[in-house]
C-alpha cells in the first residue's frame, strides 16, 4: 500500500453506490488514471466539486499497491484546485461542447492507463486555460487542440508540402488518408480540394498563429473544421460522441 500525488485534470466522472464518484483523470507523472471519491455525492463533501470535468487540481492517491493499474482502484483521499477552469467554460454552451471533446480527445489519446504522457497532458491545460479566457472563438480553440494533439500522436497532417512526396506548396488537394494536403501526381480517390483560406487557417492553427485564425471568415472556419474532423475520424477509426453537440461559428 501506497500514497502518492499528482496533478491532473478531470476528464469524466461516473456514479458508484450512493454517494462515491470514479474519477477519470489526466495526470503528469502517471498519465490516465482512475480512481474512486468517496463520498462526494454527498452534498456536505468538502472536495466533490474540486472532482469535477475541466477542474485542474493536485490530489494524493492511496494505491492498494504499487501498480495503478492492479486489482483495485487508488482512492482520492485528499485535492487541493490548481486552476477551476470549469467556472467560466460550463456557462458557455459554445465553451462547453469544445471543452467536453477536448476531454474526450484527450482520453482517447491516452490508452494506457498509467502511462505518462506529458505532451498530451500539457496541451490539454493549455487548451482548457485558452478556452475558459474567452479569447479566441471556441470553435477554433477546439480545432487547434485537435491538430496538436494529432500532432503529438504522430499523425500531424500536412498543409503545405505534399504529405506524399514533399513537393513544395501550396497544394490543392486534401486526402485524410494520405495524410494532408496532397500534389496532383500523389492525388488519391476521395480527395477533397478545399478553399486556400481554410487550408491556411488549420495551418495557422497548428502552428498557434492565433491572429490568422482569428481573422479567419466564418465559412472557411466551418470548412475548416469539417477537415479536421474527418481526418480525425480517420486516425481514431471511431468518431468522438461529443463533436456532434459542438457549436459551429
Amino acid at each position: 500500500m501506497s500514497l502518492f500525488r499528482d496533478d491532473g485534470v478531470v476528464l469524466r466522472t461516473q456514479k458508484l453506490g450512493e454517494a462515491d464518484r470514479i474519477i477519470t483523470l489526466l495526470t503528469r507523472g502517471h498519465g490516465r488514471v482512475r480512481a474512486v471519491a468517496r463520498g462526494v455525492r454527498r452534498t456536505k463533501s468538502k472536495f466533490g466539486a474540486r472532482l469535477e470535468p475541466f477542474s485542474h487540481a493536485d490530489i494524493q492517491f492511496f494505491a492498494r499497491g504499487s501498480d495503478l493499474v492492479g486489482r483495485g482502484l487508488p482512492l482520492c483521499t485528499q485535492t487541493e484546485t490548481i486552476a477551476p477552469y470549469g467556472r467560466n467554460i460550463v456557462i458557455d454552451y459554445a465553451r462547453y461542447t469544445a471543452g467536453t471533446a477536448m476531454l474526450e480527445t484527450a482520453e482517447r489519446f491516452t490508452d494506457h492507463e498509467g502511462e505518462p504522457n506529458v505532451q498530451q497532458y500539457l496541451l490539454l491545460i493549455g487548451g482548457l486555460r485558452t478556452l475558459a479566457a474567452g479569447e479566441h472563438a471556441p470553435a477554433l480553440v477546439l480545432d487547434a487542440f485537435l491538430l496538436r494533439s494529432l500532432a503529438v500522436g504522430g499523425y500531424a497532417p500536412s498543409f503545405e508540402a505534399c504529405a506524399q512526396c514533399g513537393m513544395p506548396g501550396p497544394n490543392r488537394f486534401f486526402s485524410v488518408a494520405a495524410g494532408g494536403v496532397v500534389c496532383a501526381d500523389c492525388r488519391r480517390p476521395g480527395s477533397v480540394v478545399p478553399s486556400p483560406e481554410a487550408l491556411r487557417l488549420l495551418g495557422a492553427l497548428l502552428t498557434g498563429d492565433w491572429a490568422t485564425a482569428d481573422a479567419a471568415e466564418a465559412r472557411h472556419v466551418r470548412e475548416g473544421s469539417g477537415l479536421v474532423s474527418g481526418y480525425l475520424h480517420w486516425h481514431l477509426e471511431r468518431g468522438l460522441r461529443s463533436l456532434r453537440y459542438v457549436e459551429k461559428t
